[in-house]
């Protein structure tokens, strides 16, 4: 299915995929709205019924259409479970595709048009994150917290309530240097969020690879991979940023690494959207860094801590990575790692969704900080700046004495550097 071709849900290619599902149920139990909500239609399974059905021209996008598939995470927690192989993810962006083509509601589309016009911007971002800063210091956003003045508008609430305490930036040098036994180059993808409200993270992951033996490039004209555009169906918007980071990004390195869930899984998949040609060879080149670091050997000293996995979805599920991130703490020694509940089940973060849809996102993830709260383990691991966001967010306003973690910042705390 080349989506340079295929947008629209009458096409062949996507028809034939949508075909595909037997309707067994088995996606069921792993879909977290069905889960919550128990309705057919917010099920995977109900979700393809309702493609297919627009598809066949049997329905035209109506408001139940927009809904429902508005509901979906994107988690592809059906992909993993799915007997036929029915490729949700893409069946989803590429409707979502063909619901922005007939056009939203005045209000979706303002709400829409401010959030693709600064989340996939890194120094629109910055400009407004900066602003939040100063916002976070004056002591107002404990005086609209405290009164309440944002609930009625609950996803200005939200937005707001994701917000925490933002570090200074820190500017990576475009060339790290290999320390040690060379093991070759890797480009690093520094992201737009993660840039800026988790900075420590790309320092640690430039460190952390280039003392496992790769030389790390960071280009820094680089921009949005289009993650966030990909899942709102904005697909042209995708296809410009891949071939814009297909540009930047050097032709010669070995791996292009991501510490993003999100971006990793819209990069590996840009081959399905467009045949460019540098753009098809970043997909083919995308790791996640735990991927690389896994089978590594850092000089390590105990860290006598008790900490649980959670999964990103787009890790899980969209990249098919669940081991690497498992082996990288496990090499940590006097680590203990104790399981978590649904681990692989959505926190309710999935992009922009808990800006999106309040409701079920606070719900999903009351949810899972249950879940974590019943581990015993007062730090949660997890790869993937939206999840890092949502459940420290989440954990906060519980009053939890709860620690939300990258792996790498984890790592980077055990490596004895002096000796390195």
């Amino acid at each position: 299915m080349t989506a340079d071709r295929v947008d629209a849900l009458d096409a062949p290619a996507t028809l034939t995929a949508i075909r595909s599902c037997v309707h067994c149920g088995i996606c069921l139990p792993q879909c977290p709205t069905y889960r919550v909500l128990g309705e057919e239609m917010d099920s995977p399974r109900g979700r393809v019924y309702l493609m297919r059905a627009v598809a066949e021209q049997r329905l035209d996008v109506t408001d139940g259409f927009r809904r429902h598939l508005d509901l979906c995470l994107g988690c592809r927690a059906c992909e993993t479970a799915c007997p036929a192989g029915v490729p949700f993810g893409a069946l989803l962006e590429t409707s979502r595709a063909e619901i922005e083509r007939r056009g939203r509601p005045v209000r979706e589309r303002l709400l829409a048009a401010l959030i693709y016009a600064v989340f996939p911007h890194p120094r629109r971002l910055r400009a407004l994150l900066g602003a939040a800063r100063v916002y976070r210091g004056s002591g107002l956003s404990a005086l609209v917290r405290r009164t309440g003045l944002l609930r009625p508008f609950s996803r200005l609430a939200a937005m707001e309530q994701l917000l925490p305490e933002l570090p200074a930036d820190i500017a990576l040098p475009e060339l790290v240097p290999a320390r040690g036994r060379s093991r070759g180059r890797v480009a690093l993808l520094t992201g737009c969020v993660q840039r800026y409200v988790y900075p420590d993270v790309n320092r640690d992951t430039a460190r952390l690879l280039a003392l496992a033996g790769w030389e790390v490039v960071v280009p820094r004209d680089q921009g949005c991979c289009g993650a966030l555009e990909l899942h709102g169906g904005r697909l042209d918007a995708l296809r410009r940023r891949a071939r814009a980071l297909g540009s930047v990004l050097p032709a010669d390195v070995d791996w292009v690494v991501t510490n993003a869930a999100g971006c990793g899984s819209a990069m590996r998949e840009y081959g399905h959207w467009t045949s460019d040609d540098g753009a098809t060879r970043v997909a083919s080149r995308t790791r996640d860094v735990s991927e690389l670091l896994a089978d590594s050997e850092l000089p390590l000293e105990p860290l006598p801590l008790t900490v649980t996995y959670h999964d990103p979805c787009h890790l899980a599920h969209g990249q098919k990575v669940r081991a690497a991130p498992r082996a990288l703490l496990a090499k940590i020694p006097g680590l203990t790692v104790v399981p978590l509940a649904d681990s692989e089940l959505c926190c309710g973060s999935a992009g922009v969704y808990n800006i999106l849809e309040p409701e079920m996102a606070e719900r999903l993830l009351t949810q899972k900080i249950d879940r974590i709260v019943a581990t015993g383990a007062r730090t949660v691991v997890t790869g993937n700046p939206g999840c890092l966001l949502h459940i420290a967010g989440g954990a906060r306003r519980r009053g939890l004495d709860l620690e939300v973690i990258h792996p790498v910042t984890l790592l980077a705390r055990a490596v004895r550097w002096e000796a390195s």
